[in-house]
């Protein structure tokens, strides 16, 4: 497997707000960071926490502007009891309260996202690699895999990541969703209704994450009979990835989309789907 520079650190969740593939990790050496691809855009907040991406996952949202998907607050806990967090109180859709207070982990990484957050496999045990040493990854043992073997997790790959972890991580959801795992019996990412937020909110359709992300967005902002793939083009690169289908030519993520009123349809495998990097 490709190396990445390991950080170690700890992993923070109390007045935090972590979810199933985003959670908040304090390095032992933050100015690392910075000599990740795209450091610059790294910025911790005031306890010195990066939020991490963990790489080749999405998860269903638990409070992307406000809202919420099916499962999303089953694979938030399924992380924070992977990590080895319990006994956990919650506050106005913030942790105030778990056991322990921080986890010792160390993640792998190589770059920074557009977010300003490191894209990252985490691990925690013992046997992990040195802080500030280029290690190879051992993906069995990340969160990254385990959410990925239960099905909690969608796998969403980027170009960013090797070609070598990519295939490994999509084999680990193929067999997720040939199991019927987590978000697959429920996925209607190829065939859903979009005619309110309700439809795809919490007791809606389950749909993936990014294409729920671009509904939203869409929802709130659409002209009147524009469809969900014309707004995507208008809106540009801020919501229409470039990305190839089963290692063909990059396309736009519009031209990936059907709709016929409200029906909406992701016309492609999303284990197929390797989207390029902002």
């Amino acid at each position: 497997m490709p190396s990445l520079l390991c950080l170690r650190g700890e992993l923070v969740v109390v007045g935090k707000s972590p979810d199933g593939d985003s959670i908040r990790f304090r390095p032992r050496q933050p100015e690392l960071i910075r000599g990740l691809v795209n450091g610059d855009r790294a910025r911790p907040s005031s306890d010195g926490t990066f939020q991490l991406r963990l790489d080749g996952i999405d998860t269903p949202e638990t409070h992307y502007n406000g809202l919420a998907q099916p499962l999303g607050a089953a694979a938030r806990d399924e992380l924070l009891a992977w990590v080895g967090f319990s006994d956990l109180r919650w506050a106005g859709g913030e942790v105030s309260a778990s056991t322990p207070a921080s986890i010792p982990a160390a993640i792998l990484t190589g770059l920074v996202d557009v977010n300003g957050r490191p894209v990252a496999f985490l691990a925690v045990g013992g046997g992990l690699p040195d802080d500030g040493v280029q290690a190879e990854v051992d993906l069995s043992a990340t969160a990254n895999a385990a959410l990925l073997r239960s099905g909690a997790a969608y796998g969403t790959f980027y170009a960013s990541t090797a070609p070598e972890l990519r295939d490994a991580m999509r084999g680990l959801a193929r067999e997720a969703r040939t199991a019927g795992l987590g978000v697959w019996p429920d996925d209607a990412s190829r065939g859903f209704t979009l005619s309110s937020q309700a439809s795809i909110g919490p007791e809606g359709s389950l749909i993936l994450p990014k294409l729920f992300r671009r509904c939203t967005d869409y929802l709130r902002s659409r002209n009147s009979r524009e469809t969900l793939s014309e707004w995507m083009g208008r809106m540009g690169d801020q919501q229409d990835d470039e990305v190839s289908v089963g290692g063909a030519a990059p396309v736009r993520f519009r031209t990936l989309i059907s709709q016929a009123g409200d029906k909406i349809a992701l016309d492609a495998d999303p284990l197929d789907l390797v989207f390029d990097e902002k």
